[in-house]
Order: C-alpha cells, then structure tokens, then sequence
C-alpha cells in the first residue's frame, strides 16, 4: 500500500512533468538516494526524487473500530485498519551547473502538488481503488529538523520540500470473529440471535 501511494506521487507528477517541459523520460523517481554501502544510487543524478522519510500512525480518534463486512446472520468481523500518515521528500538532485534546474524542477512539483492535493480515483485515474484518497500537505520543518532528517539520508542538503500524505489505512484482512446479527428485540428480554 505504502509503495502504492508513492508510486502514484511520482507517476502522477512525471505526467505533469512530461506534458510542461516536455521531456521524453521520467524525471521523477522513487528511490533512496544512497545505496546500503553508501554509494549513491546512479539513477537518481539530475532527477527529482520521491522518497519515504517517515510513517506516523493517525491518532484521529473517530475512526470506525472493527467492522463487519456482509449482511448475513453471521457477520464476520476483522481489526480495524491502522490508519497511516506517510512523511515524503521531494528533492531535486541536480549537481554543478545544474543547480538552476533544480530550482525549476523543484518549483514545478511544489505547484503540481499544490494544485492536486488530493489524489484519488477521481483526481489520477487508474490508482489502486484500495489505495481511497490521498490528501498532500507541505510539513514545515525547522532547521535543526531539517539537519536532522537529512543527516540520516545522506549527510548533505538537497533543495526539497517535505509532504504530509494523510489517509493511508492498512489492515491484515484477517477476520478475527463472528457476530450474530440481532433478529428481533423484545423489550423485556435479552435480545435473541438467529440460530
């Protein structure tokens, strides 16, 4: 789900990129920006990357809790979804004299996101229908923050911009139980279940 929602980030703003520039290959990738041994990751030279920089679980407490599914006089019951909010960097990796189009490229995606904060099956067609609706915002960080954050990526500063990606739910799609659905109730009595 997680690789879902950021690969619609970057499909999503290559098409804008292609069609405003264009260009003829994705400028955008989703990708580290260092190898595990250190090295930098070759295909992301003079391209903007998408990168997941943190997970957060949404403590917004009027979430639905295990719900049923069906309307048999069984209904089976699972786990409510974690509801997730994702943390993503955009960040312009252009070197030298490219340092300019950096700038550009970085602009164009902080507009592009602006003007399609929300990403869902009626805003990016096609996206995988589990995915629901994706609200971006820009998080705003400090400097000792951003010092932060980008000593543990790659230990040097790139023009970025950090976004908030809201309403990302997981679950297991275990079913965890069983409920009998009420029948009839009768004032006086406990209620009766469907045998």
């Amino acid at each position: 789900m997680i690789d879902a929602a950021l690969g619609l980030m970057a499909g999503q703003l290559n098409e804008h990129l292609r069609r405003r520039f264009q260009l003829s290959e994705d400028l955008a990738v989703l990708s580290n920006l260092l190898e595990q041994n250190g090295a930098l990751v070759p295909l992301v030279a003079n391209k903007l990357v998408l990168f997941l920089a943190g997970v957060e679980r949404d403590t917004i407490a009027h979430r639905a809790q295990g719900a049923p599914l069906g309307l048999h006089a069984q209904q089976l019951v699972t786990n409510a979804p974690v509801y997730l909010n994702l943390l993503v960097m955009c960040a312009a990796n252009f070197s030298g004299g490219n340092y300019p189009e950096a700038l550009k490229f970085l602009s164009s995606a902080i507009a592009f996101f602006q003007s399609h904060q929300v990403l869902d099956q009626h805003t990016a067609p096609g996206p995988d229908s589990a995915l629901g609706r994706l609200v971006l915002s820009i998080e705003n960080l400090s400097s000792s923050e951003m010092h932060s954050l980008w000593g543990i990526h790659s230990g040097r500063y790139l023009p970025s911009v950090l976004y908030r990606v809201r309403m990302i739910g997981l679950d297991g799609e275990q079913i965890t139980g069983r409920d009998q659905r009420v029948r009839t109730v009768d004032s006086g009595a406990a209620p009766r279940s469907l045998s």
